[in-house]
């Protein structure tokens, strides 16, 4: 696709506004010259926010704030009392199915320019942010595809493959981790390839089309995508695969310690092994997802319909989301582009020492462009909260059946709940 707008693809900011001023639309529609950015700690780059909005001066002076606390819920309750709404707003991921169905609020990011864009964005991701209508509400940030981390160490004792090809051919499906996983047990014994059960779930869980609710509205909580994931999560359990580990400084010290050879996660679950057992750097490699990619994870960047200035508001999203910023951002902060072109830039194809020299993107890369399109109802998480507390169960020795017939239960009520 041709971008009319250049500066997505250059990164500069200056001249995406220039851009937006040769444009059919005004540049300077609406009045405001003063607009509110909101977003979260970690939602962002500071120094890309920074950069473009110094790049903004003086044709518009926009205040970003680092909003604490349940941002869902903080931004949800501004824009029902219409007080204090900001201009540019970041919303999460997992709010965005609820945000869809509250689309008046936003305003639709086709009318300043977002099909100009549009495919420099992962699809699956980017679709996730348009209502069945057509209206776009958001223009993606980040993402998480999973992958299968390992110790590349202690799977070469296991005498398991530790290169990248070999794992995608050997371990492409869940058959085959399963049976990586029990090599490593009989083989290191004491040792575990995933953190927990929910871990299984939830990855298995971002590979199916459709989850707890199917775009009908109809319950498919109790069969289909639910019940294989849990049937995976519930054989970790049973095969003693999984480590049961749930707490931030347990999960640091297995690590460390070896105790943890494997891990499965969203891309940004890298930072948190990182930070939780620096001493293991080096030793670490990202291999394919078993059972195909998912995506856990990622967020969004919107304008109210209160915005006061639209085309300015949405010069600034574009600069913060061009190429050069989102590799800029992966470096800064380990947020994974959705920007498809930033994948070849250096700050995603170089070398990275924790992975041993590995280039990750050699495997979050095409795992992102692959995603598959899937439904994300609004009330998914709700209803999935019952699903995790009963996999917990199932830990502690409750019989998996029974765990299944009471999350299935709870799933429904929720659901029944939500609407109303």
């Amino acid at each position: 696709m041709s971008l009319t707008r250049r500066a997505f693809v250059t990164g500069g900011s200056a001249a995406l506004l220039a851009g937006c001023a040769a444009g059919s639309r005004s540049a300077g529609r609406g009045s405001g010259d003063r607009l509110a950015f909101w977003y979260w700690d970690g939602a962002l780059s500071e120094p890309v926010v920074g950069s473009v909005l110094a790049g903004l001066r003086p044709r518009a002076l926009i205040t970003a704030t680092v909003v604490p606390g349940d941002f869902g819920q903080r931004l949800t309750t501004t824009l029902s009392s219409g007080h204090g709404v900001p201009d540019i707003t970041g919303v999460k991921g997992e709010d965005m199915p609820t945000f869809l169905t509250l689309a008046k609020y936003f305003l639709d990011l086709n009318e300043l320019g977002a099909r100009d864009v549009a495919g420099s964005f992962v699809a699956a991701k980017y679709a996730q942010a348009t209502t069945p209508g057509g209206k776009q509400v958001g223009l993606p940030i980040d993402l998480g595809p999973t992958a299968l981390f390992l110790r590349s160490d202690l799977w070469g004792q296991a005498g398991l493959p530790t290169s990248v090809a070999s794992l995608a051919r050997e371990m492409s499906t869940w058959e085959g981790w399963f049976e990586a996983a029990r090599r490593l047990k009989n083989r290191l014994p004491g040792t575990f390839a995933v953190r927990n059960s929910h871990d299984v779930f939830g990855v298995a869980l971002s590979q199916e089309p459709e989850t707890f609710l199917a775009r009908s509205g109809e319950f498919t909580g109790d069969g289909g995508g639910v019940r294989r994931a849990w049937h995976l999560a519930v054989r970790a359990i049973a095969e003693g695969l999984q480590a049961g580990i749930y707490a931030d400084a347990a999960f640091g010290a297995a690590l460390s310690d070896g105790v943890l050879t494997g891990h499965l996660g969203p891309a940004w679950n890298g930072l948190d092994i990182a930070g939780a057992a620096p001493g293991t750097s080096g030793t670490w490699r990202v291999a394919a997802c078993p059972g195909g990619p998912g995506n856990i994870g990622g967020s969004y960047l919107t304008l109210p319909a209160t915005c006061r200035n639209p085309d300015v508001a949405f010069a600034c999203i574009t600069a913060i989301l061009s190429p050069e910023n989102e590799s800029r951002a992966f470096t800064d902060a380990a947020v994974f582009p959705a920007v498809t072109q930033a994948y070849s830039l250096p700050g995603l194809t170089s070398g990275q020492g924790f992975y041993g020299g590995q280039s990750t993107i050699e495997v979050f890369g095409p795992a992102a462009e692959n995603l598959p399109d899937v439904y994300d109802a609004p009330g998914n998480s709700d209803i999935a909260s019952s699903y995790y507390t009963e996999l917990s169960n199932v830990e502690g020795g409750k019989n998996p059946e029974s765990a299944w017939a009471d999350a299935v239960s709870a799933g429904r009520r929720t659901a029944k709940a939500l609407a109303g």
